[in-house]
């Protein structure tokens, strides 16, 4: 029989988990963004079940040779952990000097340059999951390090309790298992203190944050004008259909059928674009 250890949880509590799995899911969206963009493929991250575990377990759940950046917290001695394959890091600096991709790397150990690019490429994402945590997280975050053995990598105590999120993460046809192994004790702390010190004012803002990520269809559309059915059926190349848009007036900028702003015709490089010359006044 195993003593349970009421003072150090080894699972998360529900509403705890929920607001983990909205940070994770957040930095999965950009950190796909930001791969897609450096490594010029398709990149996709997906947040997996988040646990609790010790670091001496979550480190011998890992294969022996593998990525370990380690992960400094401004201010404390604590250390997180960023890992992932070193043939998924191989195939990331391929693809950023400018190769297909198409032959997966064998496991080897980094080099300094190629440990510069990675190095690089993960102060990106560690950026970007400080601002998926936003208040949650206070402490700045870090490469503080790399190493490329789980069993002789000390990121901090043995038994430190860390929060783990696993991560699937596909670029191109490469596909592969990352994790993200935070201090529980920073983690949970800054939860308690947020909900300890919560209002509706703050948690009107937490929603409002999630909601602006939410992605909306934005069309540049003229003024319409009602035809009847037969006028449609009976439409043939070079007809022109009259429509009640003066030539001078600028477009409306419709958010889901809704106008939201005017604006005009301009060439964005190759492609066209539309410039904001007024905003509707009942949006809100």
């Amino acid at each position: 029989m195993e003593v349970y250890d009421f003072s150090r949880p080894a699972t998360l509590a529900r509403e705890h988990a929920r607001r983990l799995e909205v940070v994770f899911e957040t930095f999965s969206r950009h950190w796909a963004t930001q791969l897609t963009s450096r490594l010029g493929t398709t990149s996709t991250v997906a947040c997996q079940k988040i646990a609790m575990m010790s670091y001496d377990d979550y480190a011998a759940s890992l294969p022996e040779s593998t990525v370990m950046v380690l992960v400094a917290l401004d201010g404390q001695e604590l250390r997180g952990v960023m890992q992932f394959p070193a043939e998924a890091a191989l195939s990331w600096v391929a693809r950023m000097l400018g190769s297909t991709g198409s032959t997966a790397p064998g496991f080897r150990n980094l080099t300094q340059i190629e440990q510069t690019l990675i190095r690089r490429l993960s102060e990106d994402a560690l950026e970007d999951l400080g601002y998926s945590f936003g208040p949650l997280m206070t402490a700045r975050l870090a490469v503080a390090g790399m190493d490329f053995n789980s069993r002789t990598a000390q990121a901090t105590a043995t038994d430190t309790l860390m929060v783990v999120a696993p991560f699937s993460l596909r670029s191109g046809e490469d596909e592969w298992q990352a994790t993200l192994a935070l201090p529980a004790q920073l983690v949970l702390s800054q939860l308690v203190e947020q909900e300890a010190g919560g209002d509706a004012g703050s948690a009107a803002l937490l929603l409002r944050g999630q909601v602006s990520q939410v992605p909306v269809e934005v069309a540049v559309e003229l003024d319409a004008t009602q035809v009847t059915a037969t006028a449609i059926l009976n439409l043939a190349v070079g007809d022109v259909v009259a429509l009640p848009h003066p030539a001078g007036k600028p477009f409306s900028v419709t958010l889901n059928g809704k106008p939201v702003a005017r604006a005009v015709g301009v060439a964005h490089g190759s492609r066209q674009g539309a410039q904001i010359v007024s905003i509707e006044e009942n949006v809100s």
